[in-house]
């Protein structure tokens, strides 16, 4: 199917029926006549209307809610759009929009459809809107904090900012090859622009050193379980998971295989990685799955370093903090001075005692571990485009006493790779991926 961009598009846009209110969307170019059709007339901008819905051509009431309309471009898309808040009924809902459909130009919205229009009509950029979407997706208070930033700005900002400077250098070349001759452009005329393309090369390159924490944020940071057998770490990954995630038995080995489960420790999101106990072993898959837990601790963003004793695997994790957990709490005589001598935490899987703390301990290592800047980069295809617009600006510092023609080239050659990063050069036909991400009526 043709999509029209000129259609005035509806949509459902909360959660699905039945609920307490649904909101209705609809934006375009026929938004007034719409008004006009299902409550007779069109309410002031921006406030809250009660009004009874009326089904074109027809006096049957639909049902009575509050209206909203949003002139453009003003607007969360850029054109007129008008919010229904009505009753979540199934009944409600479905008149309501089939009333929509019957209306001359008025389509049901696609997937993404309202957000592809606000880009298009440069309401926001493709960084907002992939903030945007993480925002929606948000499970963990971590990810919606840097969704948020993303979703207002904060990205843009930045990258735009960099832009600007690039684009400025390369005028201040252009003027120093095309008006050389004249007499108000200083023979010096190209020293800033080389000088400033410098500064900018050196903050994007700390920019994408930072760990890919943004999209550890996302994805999850890993947390993995290192210890010896039998020490409690499938138990532990229970007791934190509250299911049976892992196979507990009282025979050392039983797990030889990585074990990962999601969730959320004090507002991150996390990937919890159960792993073989360490030890001397002449069982060849037993070996395999040590080594693998050994290569995993040496990535991983946190190792919980567990010990029913008081001695510690030895130090693996090159990449992240470590906390010493002491387990098996419960069978340790209360008064015992040794419980913890060494350890970061103590815990019991068995009883939950000290399970909060370690919860607590995990997401303070996070946190020390990288503290958040004000803006992340959050998928690969942010940190690809920076990349390549650095490495132009590299190739530049390298290329000494060349043509400044081709200098100049390169310059512009960096500032487009950071145009498509947020949009504003030739990026159409990373759209349709972009947008497939929202669900229909956002």
């Amino acid at each position: 199917m043709t999509i029209e961009r000129h259609d005035t598009i509806f949509a459902l846009s909360s959660g699905a029926a039945p609920s307490g209110v649904a909101v209705i969307r609809f934006s375009g170019a026929n938004v007034r006549f719409g008004l006009e059709t299902l409550i007779g007339d069109v309410p002031a901008p921006r406030m809250a209307a009660l009004r009874t819905l009326r089904a074109p051509g027809s006096e049957d009431i639909l049902d009575r809610g509050l209206v909203l309309f949003f002139p453009g471009p003003a607007s969360f898309t850029g054109e007129d759009v008008a919010e229904l808040q009505v009753h979540g009924g199934r009944a409600v809902i479905a008149s309501v929009l089939k009333a929509l459909g019957t209306l001359p130009g008025y389509r049901h919205a696609e997937a993404g459809e309202f957000t592809r229009r606000a880009f298009e009509n440069g309401r926001a950029d493709l960084t907002e809107i992939e903030g945007l979407a993480d925002l929606v997706a948000a499970e963990t208070e971590m990810q919606r904090r840097l969704a948020v930033r993303q979703a207002e700005g904060e990205l843009r900002k930045l990258y735009e900012d960099w832009r600007h400077r690039l684009i400025r250098a390369r005028a201040l070349i252009e003027a120093g090859l095309d008006f050389v001759d004249e007499e108000d452009v200083p023979d010096d005329v190209m020293a800033p622009a080389w000088q400033e393309a410098a500064s900018v090369a050196r903050e994007m390159a700390a920019h994408l050193d930072d760990q890919h924490f943004g999209e550890r944020v996302r994805s999850g940071f890993e947390v993995v379980l290192l210890g010896a057998p039998n020490v409690g770490k499938s138990s532990l990954m229970n007791a934190l998971v509250r299911r049976e995630a892992a196979i507990v038995t009282a025979e050392p080995g039983t797990t030889r295989d990585l074990i990962e489960v999601a969730l959320d420790i004090d507002g991150h999101a996390v990937t919890l990685i159960d792993t073989a106990g360490l030890r001397e072993t002449e069982s060849v898959v037993e070996r395999e799955g040590i080594a693998r837990a050994r290569r995993r601790a040496g990535v991983a963003d946190l190792v919980l370093a567990l010990s029913d004793e008081d001695s510690w695997p030895e130090t693996i994790s090159e990449n992240g903090p470590i906390l010493r957990v002491r387990t098996k709490l419960d069978l340790i005589d209360s008064d015992s001075k040794r419980v913890a001598s060494e350890a970061d935490v103590a815990v019991s899987a068995r009883s939950g005692t000290g399970l909060d703390n370690l919860i607590r301990a995990i997401g303070g290592a996070l946190r020390l571990a990288r503290p958040m800047p004000s803006a992340l980069i959050t998928r690969t295809r942010q940190r690809d485009g920076i990349a390549r617009s650095l490495a132009y600006l590299q190739e530049l510092e390298r290329e000494g006493d060349r043509a400044i023609e081709v200098k100049a080239e390169l310059l512009r050659s960096a500032a487009d790779a950071l145009g498509r990063v947020t949009g504003k050069v030739d990026v159409e036909d990373l759209l349709d991926v972009i947008f497939a991400e929202f669900c229909i009526g956002k």
